[in-house]
């Protein structure tokens, strides 16, 4: 029994709840909970670590690659030989020997000296640099000369943002390409339009599978922007001033200038960014995660609908022969590949908000409260859009349309639609249109009723040929409603937006349709 107190008009009043002890109670008391088993010492050993997902079950090897160690810390060591190279040219005395030692250990990196020389200096580019310089004896003396950790840092992370947005760009094209055949295929297929999820006029198959390539194509535009104008950062210096390399050329403007621009065409890049702190601005992280968003959007929207459809019975995803839909329910086809890129697209879609306050945060010339959110975010960001561009790929490639279905679905609305050319052509006959109103309306009130009282079938047209006032369309009643006379432009509508607007991209990056990707779904 629980006793409480409480005070009712300003008097303390008490009263008393029984209670039921719970049937587990006494057993909890008892016995032990196979909860607190402990777990035993060395089981499972390989098992133990938190493994991301994303990587782990995801993540395709081609993305998984552009941000790997052996990615980054080779392109370390390029930039290192890059600025040598660069340096050497305009002057500086740097051997041939020292150089060759660099370019032919660009690939040998020692992971485990690496770490123990970071753990020693607590400092990741100087744990690098005397890895480096470890099977580059020679070149110890010069490697990162004039530099700052900047200078790998952040010129890596720009040539694989680079590198990333070029892989996203391929399977941007292939997502593309895969749905340009799917709406031709169904370019005159017609199927109910819905605004505010209620049915509304017809559209076709072909048509709403052009509205998701268009968003695609959005994407891609700014995908090449992106790509186009993408800076290097350089050689810059600690705070952007590259008064280290000014000292280096004993205050020659002109070859600090050049240094710069011969970096950049070592690397691969047309420029560097004109002006910076110690690291770009971040604000170009911001705008590449943004465009990941943008697919992250387009791609959730798609597949939002056909997820919608596969309610509706009329398209469904991919279905493979052994594929379980549900443990529970075994006659379940779940629509789980467009569910994931949902998913994983809202995960993305989150991401710009973190760029966003690394950017608007940044004081003066940089403090390091970005280092440790790009690490995740920026890997992360493009991880998950690659991800979800193999499945849509996947998904395109394997979509099934049940004709019967949709066309039963239009048929039960089409009738209510066609009252209209019913009238007008009534009207055309010498029939009163106000009469002629009228008896639809009523009709249609009546048929609505069956429909949703009765749980019967639409019987409007029924109703409506045997009614004398519309005898006048009654031997046309059928022809009257074929549903592609309802479509409006949709299928012309997709014969020239493909000949305006796909071809032409297609065209322009054929070669990358060609560009087999390394693996696909892998889950």
């Amino acid at each position: 029994v629980l006793l409480f107190t409480t005070t009712v008009a300003n008097k303390p009043t008490s009263f008393a709840i029984a209670t039921t002890p719970q049937d587990c109670s006494s057993n909890d008391r008892e016995e032990e909970l196979i909860m607190d088993t402990e777990f035993p010492d060395g089981a499972l050993p390989d098992h133990q670590m938190y493994e991301h997902p994303l990587v782990k079950r995801y993540a395709t090897k081609e993305m998984s690659f552009v941000w790997s160690p052996a990615m980054k810390f080779t392109t370390w060591r390029k930039l290192w030989l890059a600025l040598a190279t660069a340096e050497q040219e305009l002057g500086i005395e740097i051997s041939d020997e020292q150089l060759e030692q660099m370019r032919a250990n660009l690939y040998n990196v020692d992971f485990d000296f690496a770490d123990a020389k970071e753990r020693e200096f607590r400092h990741d580019v100087m744990g690098h640099v005397h890895a480096f310089g470890e099977v580059a004896p020679a070149a110890m003396p010069i490697i990162h000369l004039g530099a700052t950790s900047c200078y790998v840092g952040d010129n890596t992370d720009l040539i694989q943002i680079r590198d990333a947005l070029k892989l996203i760009q391929r399977k941007l094209v292939k997502a593309i390409g895969i749905l340009k055949k799917f709406a031709v295929q169904y370019r005159d297929l017609p199927t109910l339009g819905f605004t505010h999820y209620q049915p509304a006029q017809l559209t076709t198959v072909g048509k709403r599978a052009t509205l998701w390539m268009q968003d695609l194509l959005l994407d891609l535009e700014r995908v090449n922007h992106e790509i186009d104008s993408l800076p290097m950062r350089g050689v810059k210096g600690t705070t952007g001033t590259q008064a280290s390399f000014l000292e280096l050329f004993d205050g020659d403007h002109e070859k600090v200038k050049a240094l710069n621009l011969r970096v950049c065409e070592l690397m691969g890049f047309k420029r560097a960014i004109s002006v910076s702190g110690q690291t770009y601005t971040r604000k170009i992280d911001y705008n590449v995660m943004s465009v990941l968003s943008g697919i992250a959007q387009s791609t959730y929207k798609m597949c939002g609908d056909i997820r919608l459809l596969a309610n509706l019975k009329e398209v469904e995803e991919p279905f493979s022969k052994t594929q379980i839909g549900s443990s529970a329910m075994a006659y379940k086809r779940n629509p789980m590949r467009s569910e994931r890129v949902c998913s994983i697209a809202r995960y993305v879609m989150g991401l710009p908000a973190s760029a966003a306050h690394t950017h608007a945060n940044q004081w003066f010339e940089r403090t390091l409260d970005d280092s440790a959110v790009r690490r995740i975010i920026l890997p992360e960001g493009f991880l998950a859009v690659d991800v979800i561009l193999n499945l849509v790929a996947n998904i395109a490639d394997g979509l099934h349309v049940w004709p019967n279905v949709v066309k039963s679905h239009v048929m039960a609305e089409l009738p209510f639609m066609a009252t209209e050319v019913i009238l007008m052509e009534c009207v055309k006959a010498g029939g009163d249109r106000q009469e002629l109103h009228e008896a639809i309306r009523v009709h249609s009130m009546a048929a609505g009723a069956v429909v949703k009282g009765e749980g019967k079938p639409n019987d409007l047209l029924e109703r409506i040929a045997n009614d004398p006032v519309f005898t006048h369309v009654h031997a046309q009643l059928e022809n009257m409603i074929d549903p592609i006379l309802f479509v409006g432009r949709a299928p012309e509508q997709v014969d020239d937006f493909l000949v305006e607007e796909v071809d032409p991209i297609l065209e322009q990056y054929e070669s990358l349709l060609s560009v087999k990707s390394v693996d696909g779904v892998n889950v």
